[in-house]
């Protein structure tokens, strides 16, 4: 199983909570997050690893060669920021595998990535979209299916009773994604996602699994307690 996990974010909104550090190697429980990440990627048999870095990341590659795991990890780097979509294609021209996963540096969904890819071949999927059911919200757009899992449409952010998001989990066939010859710099939800949804090439695969995007101060600091607590 090959994972690329994108870190190049600037973690803009957490600078006055982690200082000028990556968003991924921002401390929960005085451990970065990417620890927690890798840790959980180790437990579902990920075989190889490569990080899609970019802001400050001298920091990230000097930590980890301190670290010790079971599977390789190597790395690109954004010379300048290329947006969520351009940091997976350019992670995924360097994957050696053609279903690869991708998750978010800044993000914990403790998806069964095994059920995830088995899911993505079933189905013949260009990409497979990990969906976290949530209730009372109003930080996440939805993301619709159909009876089968086939992603529908894209909803924009408002405030809902319940609903799917995205949980910045996916699995992607990297020959039809690349095949795709996107630009260089682009957003993956905007400029892909949302754009081929009307293929119908994408599915959904629902998790109620523990979950938490740590890019805003108030969810940063729910980690805090929620790792302690040894729910990761």
């Amino acid at each position: 199983m090959e994972c690329i996990i994108l870190a190049g974010g600037l973690g803009t909104r957490l600078r006055n909570t982690i200082g000028d550090y990556p968003k991924c190697m921002a401390e929960v429980n005085e451990k970065p997050f990417l620890q927690y990440i890798l840790d959980y990627l180790q437990e579902q048999g990920c075989s190889s690893i490569i990080l899609s870095l970019g802001y400050k990341h001298e920091i990230i590659t000097d930590w980890l060669q301190q670290q010790k795991y079971s599977f390789t990890i190597d790395h690109v780097i954004e010379e300048e920021p290329l947006g969520t979509g351009g940091g997976i294609q350019l992670a995924l021209k360097a994957a050696k595998e053609n279903n690869v996963a991708v998750l978010n540096g800044d993000t914990m969904f403790r998806v069964d990535l095994r059920q995830q890819f088995d899911q993505h071949t079933q189905y013949h999927a260009e990409t497979t979209l990990a969906l976290k059911p949530m209730r009372q919200f109003e930080r996440y757009g939805v993301v619709n299916c159909d009876t089968s899992g086939k992603v529908t449409s894209f909803e924009e952010k408002r405030y809902r009773d319940e609903g799917l998001i995205n949980g910045g989990v996916y699995v992607i066939d990297r020959k039809a994604f690349l095949e795709r010859e996107l630009p260089v710099k682009f957003s993956f939800e905007t400029d892909y996602l949302a754009k081929f949804v009307s293929e119908e090439k994408f599915h959904g695969f629902i998790s109620d699994s523990y979950f938490i995007d740590i890019g805003i101060p108030e969810d940063y600091q729910k980690a805090q307690s929620d790792f302690k607590s040894n729910v990761q």
